[in-house]
């Protein structure tokens, strides 16, 4: 059950604000810049195999815990193999990425510092989630140019695929 008192917040599996973003990865916040006083947030993030975003970057810090599944992070000149219980931290200003590798689906606990940007991004992109365990049909190419106008308003650099 989801709870806050006194500058507390609980929730459980399955609670938070959600979206699907491009259709194939869910988003699931745990903590907001509201709730933190604009420290960070902390979202949950389930990506489909071989799914991850584009080359990006931003002036948040990023952590990455991945909780299941297996994750590459292309960083510089090499590539971070991580799995369930791996940590990657990623500094703001750092071009990068990471793609679920495998054959099911992966799962990442997120924090960004501050708080702020990734959230009101993902408000824009995603589509809310009413169902969290498939995302929603989609016709047609994601819209690349929006996502980048976008991301853009949000101060990330979407950058193109090396």
């Amino acid at each position: 059950m989801e709870t806050q008192e006194r500058g507390v917040t609980h929730r459980a599996a399955g609670e938070g604000r959600a979206f699907w973003i491009l259709g194939e990865m869910l988003v699931e916040f745990k903590a907001t810049g509201a709730e933190t006083g604009g420290a960070y947030s902390a979202f949950e993030l389930t990506t489909q195999p071989e799914g991850g975003p584009p080359p990006h970057k931003h002036r948040d810090d990023e952590g990455f815990y991945v909780l299941e599944g297996r994750f590459e992070f292309p960083l510089g000149e090499g590539t971070v193999e991580a799995g369930p219980g791996s940590f990657v931290h990623i500094p703001g200003g750092t071009v990068h990425t990471f793609r679920c590798v495998g054959t099911a689906p992966g799962r990442l606990l997120v924090t960004a510092s501050p708080a702020g940007p990734h959230e009101r991004f993902f408000a824009e992109i995603g589509e809310p989630a009413t169902d969290r365990t498939s995302p929603p049909a989609h016709e047609g190419p994601p819209d690349v140019e929006g996502l980048v106008t976008a991301a853009a308003r949000h101060g990330i650099e979407i950058l193109p695929p090396s």
